[in-house]
C-alpha cells in the first residue's frame, strides 16, 4: 500500500469536508437565533410632525433609531456624532433603515448647524430630523417604554429601536452571561446611550444585525413567527 499517497488523500479528504460541516453546523444556528424582544407594541407614529422632506417621514414600514434633541440640537454634537459615525455609516445600506431625530419647531437654523457638523463629506438621506411642539415630543417619548423623563430641553442621550409594526425592540433580559450563571435578577434593556460608545458598538449594533437578520428570513419566508415573544412581553407587563 502506497501510505504517502493514501495519506494525500486523507487530508485532501479533511480539507473538503471541514468546511463542509461547518457550514452545516452554522446552518441550524441560523435559523434558530432568538428574535430581539418586542418591549412595547403602543409606539405612536409621526403625526403632526413637519420635516425638510418632500414626503412625510413616518415609522411604519421602516426599521428606526428614533432619538430626542429637543429645543438645543447643537448641545448634543456628541451624540449625534457617535450616531453618524457608530450607526448610520454603518447600516445606512440595509433596506428600510432610518435615523429619525426629534426636535421642537424652531430650530431650523441649529439643525442646520448640526448636520454640517456630522455630514461633512457623506450623504445623509436616511436621516431624518422632524419637527413638532413640546406637547407633541413629549406624547411621541411617553408611548415609548422608558422610566427616565426627557429633560427640560426636551432632549435625552437615550435611543430607540423601532420596528415596521410600530414596535420598539430591546432586551427583556440584558444580563451577561457570568450574571445568569450567579444568578443576578433580570433587568431589561429599552434604550441605548448614544454617549456611551461601547453600548453602540456592541449591544445596539448586534441587536439591529438580529432585526435585519428576523425581516430577512420573513421576506424569504424562513421566520418562525412563535407566539413566545408575544407572551414575553405580556408577562413582562403583568410584572411591572
Amino acid at each position: 500500500m502506497d501510505y504517502k499517497k493514501a495519506g494525500r488523500y486523507l487530508v485532501l479528504g479533511i480539507l473538503f469536508f471541514l468546511p463542509v460541516m461547518f457550514l452545516l453546523l452554522l446552518y441550524p444556528a441560523t435559523h434558530n437565533y432568538t428574535p430581539l424582544d418586542i418591549v412595547n407594541e403602543s409606539v405612536l407614529e409621526l403625526d403632526g410632525f413637519k420635516s425638510n422632506k418632500e414626503t412625510p417621514v413616518q415609522l411604519k414600514d421602516h426599521i428606526t433609531i428614533l432619538g430626542f434633541l429637543g429645543k438645543t440640537p447643537m448641545n448634543h454634537v456628541i451624540a449625534a456624532s457617535n450616531l453618524k459615525e457608530l450607526v448610520y455609516d454603518k447600516f445606512k445600506g440595509f433596506k428600510k433603515f432610518q435615523i429619525v431625530i426629534v426636535v421642537e419647531n424652531g430650530t431650523d437654523a441649529e439643525v442646520e448647524k448640526l448636520k454640517s457638523e456630522i455630514n461633512k463629506y457623506e450623504d445623509i438621506r436616511f436621516w431624518h430630523f422632524v419637527y413638532g411642539n413640546t406637547n407633541q415630543i413629549e406624547n411621541l417619548y411617553n408611548s415609548l417604554k422608558f422610566k427616565t423623563p426627557l429633560k427640560a430641553d426636551l432632549s435625552t442621550n437615550s435611543i430607540f429601536i423601532i420596528d415596521k409594526d410600530l414596535y420598539q425592540r430591546g432586551r427583556l433580559d440584558d444580563r451577561e452571561d457570568n450574571e445568569i450563571e450567579t444568578n443576578t435578577p433580570v433587568y431589561k434593556l429599552y434604550a441605548y446611550d448614544c454617549i456611551e460608545v461601547a453600548e453602540i458598538k456592541n449591544k445596539l449594533s448586534d441587536d439591529l444585525r438580529i432585526l435585519f437578520t428576523e425581516y430577512r428570513q420573513k421576506r424569504k419566508g424562513e421566520f418562525d413567527s412563535s407566539t413566545r415573544r408575544a407572551d414575553d412581553l405580556k408577562n413582562n407587563n403583568e410584572k411591572e
